[in-house]
């Protein structure tokens, strides 16, 4: 926690991702609806149209469909770091559903919360920061209005 109050880090990369090839951090996705509910009308939609083209998309991740008895469906999402996010889709629409599975595809499965800096290293440099007048002479001084010449 900051002065502020809402937790803050640095910016980072999930275990070095993208260095040497890119790995999706979503495991395990489960859509849990009912099947007479009205409320599920959306998921039953996204279930007979769209779940099959995401599960050919993304063959990394595991997708399970359970059918319950429950008054709200839901998506939980599952990633790779041990964190698991529920996401009610009461009364959406299948577009909408896709959407919302799209985003947590691609996020990494941590909180999102503010970032203190927009760059960070672990091996900072000793020297410090490049500027346009890093390595401008000190013999020539201030800038100022030229003077004129009277001829």
């Amino acid at each position: 926690m900051t002065s502020r109050g809402t937790p803050s880090r640095f910016l980072q990369s999930v275990l070095q991702n993208g260095v040497g090839r890119y790995v999706c951090q979503l495991k395990r996705i489960s859509l849990i609806f009912s099947k007479n509910g009205q409320s599920s009308l959306g998921a039953r939609e996204f279930i007979e149209e769209g779940v099959v083209d995401f599960a050919q998309k993304n063959p990394g991740t595991v997708v399970y469909v359970s059918p319950q008895s429950c008054r709200i469906p839901k998506i939980v999402a599952e990633y790779l770091n041990g964190n698991v996010k529920e996401e009610a889709i009461t009364s959406k629409t299948s577009q909408q559903i896709a959407e919302l599975i799209t985003k947590l595809t691609n996020q990494s499965g941590l909180d999102i919360i503010r970032i203190r800096k927009p760059i960070h290293t672990d091996s900072p440099s000793i020297q410090g920061q490049w500027h346009p007048f890093t390595n401008r002479p000190l013999s020539i001084g201030p800038i100022g209005p030229q003077k004129q010449q009277d001829n």
